[in-house]
């Protein structure tokens, strides 16, 4: 038998050595691709990694800065702000925002208006990482709950935040305006940097005016956050520069006055200081409450608002524009004097009522019934004001160019936006035969020019021009702007003023003075029988303790036919006449100018003269107690 080999320890070591080297050389081989892939990512691609990093575990957030404050001429705060803490979610850092929203439900109130409100947040042109709010003005108890939970949830976080705050509520929001929250339109206009951690910015009025200046100057931290997001430290900060603060020439004791003597009916206020075009007060009721806006409100809160009947959210001081009624006489009667078509002795006689030559249509004075003509009798241009004769200034604007009339009245600022820096005041419309042949493609009939001298027709005015109009006539001719600014910590921007308007041209001191006199009997002329007394006197006129000029006013909304009288009873509301009423005092040397308008209120003299009383009162009886 021949003997077999079963084991080759040469062949069997050759065989090891081989596998050893070629193992060796599989291991040198994989350590230096590990060599050199650790030297490329900590030398060659270092830079490029650590930036990665610091991206992921470190960034810089805007810082909003808050916004300046809001005084009235007292010193009192009209607008400010106040801390709030918010639940929001970081979209980009949720898996199931679904789950999380109704996971976070189980631990404070989320409302399906939260949920509809967040969504619509979120639908926002907005950036990355940037929180958004799910549920506003948290309670402490809440912000408690969260935190216990925050560790459950990632991209869910407690954030604070100034928010614009207005302690007189609805009464100021249309003097002094209001923030609303930024939209994908305005950030569009808006610079990005400068906004980049505003969530509000001024839509309306004072704060819309002084946006610039109001805002301040964004700030920035550094900041080192773990997986969830959260902030574990700053590294850096640069804090931002708080918005400047300004006063206003606003009385807010003048404002709770003039707002309560207007009470409920719908209507403005509008009070100047006659020496500096100051404004004093801005009443436009019904009102709103803009913190509303800021705070949240259900879509159905909001429909509410934006549709009610009254229009609360219309500033009606402002962007009201309405027929002026025969507060603008005064003006036709001295373009009158200084077209030399009229005297201050110049009478006429008014039986009730006036006819344009070969015409039968009647154009009625304010007293006329179908049961008497009415009329005021033997009138020159003092009584035709006092009584508010139409019968007179119906001839008159017969013998009188309507284009002399239009010139001489756009002195007073009619059909212009005068004032300084009251933020979208409308321009009213001072009509003209150019006006209607481009607008309504008719000519100007004469009965145009009549209806104008009542300050009826196609003529608009706002109560801001009314109360510029009554400070002009306070200053025997100088108008001044409507302004609301008094003072700022420093100069601002936006407050370069524009030119002084021209003083009005034509009327000598003594035309002046007279008007003057005419308007004190509207108020002061008394116990002189029913056709003598001064329009306002038996409303407003008795134990008064300064002398007031004034002159009252009741535009038709609808016209009344011919030999029909004007019903209030058979009128729907908004088809009633306006009440107007503009007054200044001291007469002789004036303090404050306003004007009154209530809505379908009825007459001027009874219904708005009252509002203007009180007013006045409220302002003028402290300082004259001071003498």
């Amino acid at each position: 038998m021949v003997g077999l080999s079963i084991k080759d320890p040469i062949r069997e070591q050759q065989m090891f050595g081989s596998r050893t080297v070629v193992l060796f050389l599989g291991v040198l081989l994989l350590v230096g691709l590990l060599a050199l892939r650790f030297v490329q990512l900590q030398v060659w691609e270092h830079e490029t990694y650590v930036t990665r990093s610091d991206q992921n575990r470190i960034q810089v957030q805007p810082l909003a800065p808050p916004r300046g404050l809001i005084f009235d001429r007292h010193g009192e705060l009209l607008a400010d702000n106040r801390v709030t803490s918010n639940l929001t979610l970081v979209t980009e850092r949720i898996d199931n925002l679904a789950s999380t929203i109704e996971r976070l439900g189980r631990l404070v109130s989320v409302t399906p208006a939260d949920i509809s409100d967040f969504e619509t947040r979120l639908r926002r042109k907005r950036r990355p990482l940037e929180p958004v709010a799910l549920r506003q003005a948290l309670s402490e108890e809440e912000i408690a709950v969260l935190a216990v939970n925050r560790h459950r949830f990632r991209g869910v976080e407690i954030t604070s935040e100034q928010i614009r705050n207005y302690p007189y509520g609805s009464l100021l929001a249309h003097a002094i305006g209001s923030v609303r929250r930024v939209t994908e339109e305005d950030l569009q206009r808006l610079d990005e940097v400068t906004y980049s951690a505003t969530k509000f910015v001024g839509r309306r009025g004072v704060e819309k005016y002084y946006e610039r200046s109001l805002h301040g100057d964004v700030g920035y931290q550094q900041v080192e956050t773990d997986a969830h997001g959260r902030i574990r430290q700053v590294l850096d900060i640069q804090r931002p520069v708080a918005g400047q603060n300004i006063s206003l020439h606003l009385d807010s004791r003048l404002q709770i006055a003039a707002s309560a003597a207007l009470g409920e009916r719908r209507g403005s206020v509008v009070a100047l200081d006659p020496r500096s075009g100051g404004v004093l007060a801005m009443v436009s009721n019904p009102g709103y409450d803009p913190n509303l806006f800021i705070s949240g409100m259900s879509t159905e809160q909001f429909s509410e608002l934006s549709h009610a009947v009254y229009k609360p959210l219309f500033n009606r001081a402002v962007n009201g524009q309405y027929a002026p009624g025969s507060t603008f006489k005064p003006i036709v009667g001295l373009a009158g004097i200084v077209e030399e078509v009229v005297t201050w002795d110049e009478t006429v006689e008014d039986r009730g009522y006036f006819k344009l030559p070969g015409q039968q249509r009647i154009f009625r004075d304010w007293s006329w019934t179908r049961n008497n003509a009415g009329g005021q009798g033997t009138v020159d241009l003092r009584r035709a004001i006092y009584r508010s004769s139409n019968v007179f200034f119906y001839d008159l604007a017969t013998r009188m160019p309507v284009e002399r009339l239009v010139d001489f009245s756009a002195q007073f600022g009619f059909g212009e936006a005068t004032s300084i820096d009251v933020a979208d005041a409308s321009r009213g419309l001072l009509p003209d035969p150019v006006w209607k042949r481009g607008y309504k493609g008719e000519i100007w009939y004469p009965g145009d020019s009549v209806n104008m001298s009542i300050g009826q027709g196609d003529m608009l005015v706002t109560p801001l021009q009314m109360a510029t109009v009554a400070a002009t006539i306070a200053n025997r001719g100088r108008l001044v702007r409507p302004r609301m600014l008094l003072s700022s910590d420093a100069p601002l921007p936006e407050a370069d003023p524009p030119p002084p308007w021209p003083e009005v041209v034509g009327p000598s001191a003594d035309d002046w003075e007279n008007m003057v006199d005419a308007m004190e009997d509207v108020i002061h002329r008394g116990n002189q029988g029913f056709r003598g007394n001064g329009t306002a006197w038996a409303y407003i006129g008795r134990d008064i303790a300064y002398r007031m000029a004034g002159k009252s006013g009741t535009a038709q909304v609808v016209e009344i036919p011919q030999g029909e009288e004007y019903n209030e009873e058979e009128l729907a509301e908004f088809q009633r006449k306006h009440a107007w009423f503009i007054a200044f005092a001291p007469a002789d040397k004036p303090l404050i100018a306003l004007s009154v308008l209530v809505e379908n209120g009825g007459g001027g003299s009874s219904v708005a003269a009252p509002v203007a009383r009180e007013v006045m009162d409220a302002y003028l009886l402290p300082q004259l107690a001071l003498r």
